[in-house]
């Protein structure tokens, strides 16, 4: 197992226990994360973004990798996700470009190139899919969790 599925793994066994001891706090915390992360006046891809930077800069590698797959998700570009690391590198000095070397294996991870072609038959190193790492199907899976968490929190008020 390499360090991003050992991670994953981690935050999937911490989540399940959590919410199986129904913590009122982390619940909470999922309703506001819901909250801070749904479309408003930024998309969620902009502050996906943003969160990216951020995890850089106080360099949380569990949050890069949440926060860098939740953003190509919502459809960043790897040259978007680059960018908000950048950000946070500028942002958190010389200790954030250690933590710029996760978020890049990171990116690795998340984003698989295909060989898109332009029109004029160069290959376009902007373009990409993504191929979804197994950390993803825990991304899917950690949402409806926690919608389904807080529908029952709710039941239960």
């Amino acid at each position: 197992m390499n360090k991003l599925e050992e991670i994953t793994q981690k935050r999937k066994e911490a989540h399940a226990k959590l919410l199986s001891l129904r913590s009122k706090v982390y619940e909470a915390f999922l309703e506001m994360e819901k909250a801070a992360f749904c479309d408003g006046a930024l998309p969620k891809k902009q502050k996906g973004l943003i969160a990216v930077g951020i995890s850089v800069a106080i360099h949380c590698e569990s949050c890069m990798q949440w926060h860098i797959e939740q953003a190509a998700l919502s459809g960043a570009s790897m040259r978007e996700v680059l960018e908000a690391i950048e950000v946070g590198i500028e942002i958190g000095g010389g200790p954030a470009t250690v933590s710029a070397r996760f978020a890049l294996d990171v990116i690795e991870d998340a984003f698989k190139f295909c060989n898109f072609h332009s029109r004029n038959g160069n290959r376009n190193a902007d373009a990409h899919r993504i191929e979804k790492p197994a950390s993803f199907a825990y991304s899917q899976r950690n949402i409806a969790i926690a919608d389904s968490s807080s529908a029952a929190v709710r039941a239960a008020k």
